[in-house]
């Protein structure tokens, strides 16, 4: 049996380059370079039938190391917790007060980027602590 060489987490959003733009300044992605034949990917969405543009979006780690994020738009809204979250690993091997102030540093950051914060979760005898954030359409996600 092979293994799985690459992995792509998949977004269903209301507007995805927005959120798509939004994950780039999270993570430090960027957004790939457009189909051969179009300059830009503008150039490349009016090329589509009117109902398909601005359906999809992504991102990419370019140190080719993480996977690829691709958002796509859906006619639903979302309604329930997600059943599947990233954590943004700002926090790894530090402790105490120490991660605390780098957790709260990025909350900072990215409530700037319009996230939104949910709530503190403290350490406690099994976890350091985290905070639970939401995106700029509602997707929950941790800074661990």
């Amino acid at each position: 049996m092979t293994s799985v060489k690459q992995v792509q987490v998949t977004f269903d959003c209301a507007e995805p380059e927005r959120v798509a733009r939004f994950w780039c300044e999270v993570l430090g992605y960027v957004v790939p370079q457009p189909p051969e034949g179009f300059a830009t990917w503008d150039d490349f969405d009016r090329s589509l039938p009117a109902e398909h543009q601005g359906s999809a979006f992504a991102c990419i780690d370019p140190s080719g190391v993480g996977p690829r994020l691709y958002f796509q738009r859906v006619p639903e809204g979302k309604v329930v917790k997600n059943r599947l979250h990233l954590d943004v690993r700002v926090g790894t091997g530090l402790v105490g007060e120490e991660r605390l102030a780098a957790l709260e540093s990025e909350c900072t950051r990215l409530v700037a980027l319009g996230a939104v914060r949910e709530r503190l979760l403290p350490a406690d005898d099994h976890n350091e602590s985290c905070i639970v954030m939401q995106d700029v359409e509602g997707n929950e996600f941790c800074l661990d």
